[in-house]
């Protein structure tokens, strides 16, 4: 029987320079289906309850509701010393930090225990958005966003602790009307212009407080060019995640705040630069061989997220809270 590892336990691993990619050769990897509860209070959530704009200087009320998450991943171990790797889906590394996104893409491991992986996010920059965000007469309809991610990481760099996350992103709206209620100068239209190219950067530190106990400490930054002014910002981010192994029970906290500034104003708000200012806190959980059933663990997330914005237009509260199952092979 494969060694199977835990959320908490493989973050743990993570930070040793030698640990292996995998515990054998092959395929493996894990399929995991949740149930959970939302709600989101943002003028920009496309919900269908959420077309009529009440207030332009305000924000619409929270839509809530059900959802079902189908999540997991699966990799392809190999070479001489397991040290390189192909992927694709969502990582548990990831998901205990509060970040659900599908991903593909390739790890190789150095005899220094440095980590390069290389990966592909191909659905993270696309959905749907407002075609006129702000406009206030009738109901507003949506539009495709489409974009693809590209990242690079380089975890337990030269043997030690530190890691660094890279990402370039494009964004794309399919059919762009911001502002066209409001103005018909083609200036003021194109300075609300929401297509954009951003680059994100990462660094982290794991600091081990004990053998089941581990700090990751997050420094971030991301700097995102739109094609229109009142758009384009410079972000800096701080975070700090907790995670603990007890016997069968895994536990991961994170919590983060994280500041934007934008280039320009925003004509649609007297011309007021827009200033963000978000708050984050996630909490994952497993325990493991659930019933006594090997290889099946019991999983459960909550978050919760909150932006305070100058412009109140863009305050935003969201909370999810989800319960499910996991099984490995």
């Amino acid at each position: 029987m494969k060694v199977k590892y835990s959320l908490v336990a493989l973050a743990l691993m993570s930070g040793s320079a030698y640990a292996q990619l995998a515990d054998t050769a092959g395929f493996s990897g894990e399929i995991s289906l949740s149930t959970g509860f939302y709600s989101v209070e943002s003028n920009l959530n496309t919900n269908d309850d959420n077309k009529q704009l009440d207030d332009i200087n305000g924000t619409n009320d929270a839509v809530s509701g059900g959802l079902l998450l189908p999540l997991g991943n699966l990799k392809y171990t190999f070479g001489s010393d397991l040290n390189q790797q192909f992927y694709v889906g969502t990582s548990r590394e990831d998901i205990a930090t509060g970040t659900l996104a599908f991903e593909m893409g390739y790890k190789y491991q150095l005899a220094s225990g440095t980590i390069i992986d290389a990966s592909i996010l191909p659905t993270i920059m696309s959905g749907e958005v407002w075609k006129d965000p702000y406009q206030t007469q009738g109901k507003r309809s949506t539009t495709d966003e489409e974009g693809n991610a590209y990242r690079l990481k380089i975890e337990n760099i030269a043997g030690s602790k530190f890691s660094v996350d890279m990402a370039y992103a494009t964004k794309d709206v399919e059919n762009e009307q911001s502002g066209f209620e409001f103005t018909q100068n083609l200036a003021e239209r194109n300075s609300l212009r929401r297509d954009a190219k951003a680059f994100y950067f990462k660094t982290d530190y794991k600091y081990m407080v004990d053998q089941t106990t581990m700090l990751k400490p997050r420094l971030s930054y991301v700097s995102s060019d739109a094609d229109g002014d009142a758009n384009s910002f410079k972000g800096y981010g701080v975070e700090l995640s907790y995670f603990k192994f007890l016997g069968r029970h895994q536990l991961a906290l994170t919590a983060g705040f994280d500041t934007r500034d934008y280039d320009a104003g925003n004509i649609r708000f007297n011309n007021t630069t827009r200033e963000d200012d978000e708050m984050s806190l996630f909490a994952a959980y497993e325990y493991e061989n659930f019933m006594d059933w090997q290889d099946w663990s019991f999983i459960s997330f909550a978050g919760f997220g909150s932006t305070d914005s100058n412009i109140d237009f863009y305050d935003k509260n969201e909370l999810i809270m989800s319960v499910g199952m996991n099984y490995q092979f």
